[in-house]
């Protein structure tokens, strides 16, 4: 499968935006965008202003990065949440919210989504006491996620709970025991929980054409 191996920072610097792609991190002054405010690239080489369609397509690469899928899974989600009853931008950020890696990112258990797909591909992560290892399996309401008892003591684990506990709050949606690890899914996400700046509209007008 094909995955991006460069600078995540980069990816942050094109968009314009801290997309939290390493976690915690992006939210103090170590934040590359804070100290580079200008996108990736030679100055000369740079469009001062962006087409209509430009516009829908860095929003789209802006949501579809930050949850770290690829462009046929995108387009995948966003299908299933046109089928779906309710507004399709809202439906679509709510299946991505779902993963089970954005949740253990999101429970504090990782301090970045890529930490949580990792955790999740190893094998560490049990979801309603079955072991899952698929990174883009969606939780339901009710479900219960908790860390593999081999893995309570992990020191990295520990420092990302640490690190969330100390700068971020923990989402409404979800009920969360960073003393044994684990929590739940109180209720499925919507709109109002997700605190990134995203213009969903664009991309349904984009995948509308």
């Amino acid at each position: 499968m094909a995955k991006y191996t460069g600078p995540s920072c980069k990816i942050c610097r094109r968009e314009g935006m801290p997309l939290l792609l390493k976690g915690q991190r992006c939210l103090t002054e170590k934040c590359s965008i804070k100290k580079k405010k200008y996108p990736p690239g030679p100055q000369k080489k740079r469009r001062t202003k962006l087409s209509e369609y430009g516009i829908q397509l860095r929003e789209k690469q802006k949501i579809r990065k930050t949850y770290g899928v690829l462009e046929k899974q995108f387009r995948l989600v966003f299908q299933e949440a046109n089928r779906m009853k309710g507004v399709t931008g809202e439906n679509m950020l709510s299946l991505l919210e779902r993963r089970l890696d954005n949740v253990i990112y999101r429970m504090g258990l990782a301090s970045s989504r890529n930490m949580a797909r990792q955790l999740v591909q190893h094998g560490h992560i049990l979801v309603n006491g079955k072991r899952v290892d698929i990174a883009s399996y969606r939780v339901k309401e009710g479900s219960a996620i908790s860390l593999d008892d081999k893995f309570l003591e992990n020191v990295t684990v520990t420092e990302a709970i640490k690190l969330s506990k100390a700068i971020s709050s923990k989402p409404e949606w979800l009920d969360v025991d960073y003393d044994n690890k684990k929590g739940s899914v109180t209720r499925l996400p919507k709109r109002d929980d997700i605190k990134m700046s995203f213009n969903e509209q664009l991309v349904v007008e984009l995948y509308s054409k």
